[in-house]
């Protein structure tokens, strides 16, 4: 069996719907689903506020690239339109592969460009980062280290003072 985590965002149209939309989407794969978090935009500044939210789901035999598969009809299925002139820009759902771990446990490395593993810019990411850390209070980005540690890093902490909780919001499965 393998586990994936999974970040999500949106910022554009019902944002807490597509949230919650991602996360049905997935079905009985989804383990545990983090609380949802109002966040600025990283990359881009001009653009709505973000919801973000992390989860963790298991699916036996699935690979990295069913895990991106995933992700990809998820955003499809949100109306996800991607602009090649704003990378970082507003949407409906992203939904990043963050991390991928073997049934042994073991995590996996890939440096495939359609695919790099663990996630090359999640230990930057504190609206990846802080919610992972709440629904896995040991995690360990692989190659980078203890996540708490992570979001300690003066490069991640600045943007930590941002997130704000929206206890208002559930996305439970």
């Amino acid at each position: 069996m393998t586990r994936a985590l999974l970040a999500l965002g949106s910022n554009l149209g019902d944002r807490e719907g597509h949230l919650r939309g991602a996360v049905a989407g997935l079905h009985d794969r989804v383990l545990v689903v983090s609380g949802v978090y109002e966040t600025p935009p990283w990359g881009d500044p001009d653009q709505p506020h973000y919801l973000n939210a992390a989860l963790l789901a298991a699916d036996p035999g699935a690979t990295p690239h069913d895990w991106l598969a995933a992700a990809h009809r998820l955003e499809d299925e949100a109306g996800r339109v991607r602009d090649p002139a704003r990378r970082f820009g507003p949407r409906t759902l992203d939904v990043d592969v963050i991390a991928v771990w073997n049934d042994d446990g073991a995590p996996v490395i890939s440096g495939d460009p359609e695919l790099t593993l663990p996630h090359p810019r999640a230990h930057l990411r504190a609206f990846v980062l802080r919610p992972w850390l709440e629904i896995e209070p040991y995690a360990k980005l692989p190659g980078h280290g203890w996540v708490n540690d992570l979001l300690r890093a003066d490069v991640v902490a600045d943007d930590l003072a941002d997130l704000r909780p929206r206890v208002d919001v559930h996305l439970d499965t």
